[in-house]
């Protein structure tokens, strides 16, 4: 096999050409997206009239649409599905499942709970991350705590977080009902998962958190890597399982709570991105770049997809990346079987 070699002084580092060109590729998609994001839309913005925006010397419509709206919602795309498509490839990975993302075992579903809660009990949307992130933690500890059995066992991570995530859906629709009719509604449509009206704030949220903890997670490649090989062949190379497990998890509902806190809990967006981008790689190493640029390109794709109904409808983005996860997940189900018989 072909690979691409980069060398700094003393340091190289060596990819697979196709790895190299299926990233490239997902950028150059990606950033055609991200254009028809700012361009499009039912008030057309011209090329020189989003460089005046950016530049500050457009008039107040055209600065308000293209800053204010449209490339926030952008931002925030991109940046939630780059945290979903980590956190997702980093959990299957581990368990060695394609099956065990986030949004299967139980890590979404905590954060979505808490970031209701939140919401209940702040009576205002200031605590939602907050209430996202204790939320998630809470649900992993509950999970790895009901599954351990003197270490950590994938097989039974994956039971106890589907467990869960049945348990925290029912949660949800209870606390669902001690809403106002117009606040459930909202609510809903942020369970669903949606883009609308993102702010600044978000955006900042998302990248801070971001910068923070994707570096963490591409120097803990290595070692997360090594767990998708068999627990006894990993701790001959070295590796601590169960503690590169809880720091690989830790890594996970950190950013799952981030992107939940900005957009709520989209489907399937952790789930899709791992399977994906090992489909268009052809190969079963792990590489949290692919996934994370297969999650931003699901997200933007999604909400692009949202916005582009006619007669001006427009839905949560979260309805998308469920058309485009549920056939992932039977198609995964139906080749586990198979597995599983052979």
């Amino acid at each position: 096999m072909s690979s691409v070699t980069l060398r700094i002084a003393s340091l190289s580092w060596r990819w697979p050409t196709r790895l190299v060109v299926v990233n490239i590729l997902l950028v150059v998609v990606l950033a055609c997206l991200a254009a028809n994001a700012l361009l499009g839309g039912t008030y057309p913005i011209t090329f020189a009239d989003l460089t005046a925006a950016l530049r500050g010397d457009s008039d107040a419509v055209t600065r308000m649409i293209v800053i204010d709206h449209r490339l926030t919602r952008l931002l925030v795309a991109i940046g939630v599905g780059l945290a979903f498509g980590l956190a997702g490839e980093i959990v299957q990975t581990q368990l060695r499942n394609p099956l065990a993302s986030p949004d299967i075992i139980g890590f979404t579903a905590g954060a979505g709970v808490g970031a209701v809660l939140a919401v209940l009990i702040s009576g205002s949307t200031a605590a939602i991350l907050f209430g996202a992130l204790s939320g998630g933690t809470l649900a992993a500890v509950l999970i790895l705590g009901l599954a351990w059995n003197r270490g950590i066992r994938p097989g039974q991570i994956v039971l106890m977080g589907i467990g869960i995530t049945m348990t925290l859906s029912v949660v949800n629709d209870l606390l669902m009902t001690t809403f106002t009719v117009n606040d459930a509604s909202d609510i809903a449509k942020w369970l669903v998962g949606s883009l609308d009206a993102r702010s600044w704030q978000d955006v900042t949220l998302v990248w801070i958190g971001l910068l923070i903890l994707a570096p963490i997670c591409f120097y803990a490649q290595f070692s997360i890597a090594r767990l998708a090989l068999r627990d006894e062949t990993a701790q001959t190379l070295g590796i601590r399982v169960d503690r590169t497990r809880l720091w690989g998890f830790a890594l996970a509902v950190l950013l799952v709570a981030l992107a939940v806190g900005a957009v709520g809990p989209l489907p399937f967006v952790a789930f899709v991105s791992g399977p994906i981008a090992h489909g268009l790689t052809r190969t079963m190493r792990p590489s949290l770049l692919t996934a994370a640029l297969v999650g931003a390109l699901v997200t933007l794709g999604a909400d692009t997809a949202a916005n582009a109904l006619p007669g001006g409808l427009s839905l949560p983005a979260g309805i998308f990346t469920a058309l485009v996860g549920a056939p992932v997940l039977i198609w995964t189900l139906f080749l586990q079987t198979r597995k599983r018989l052979q």
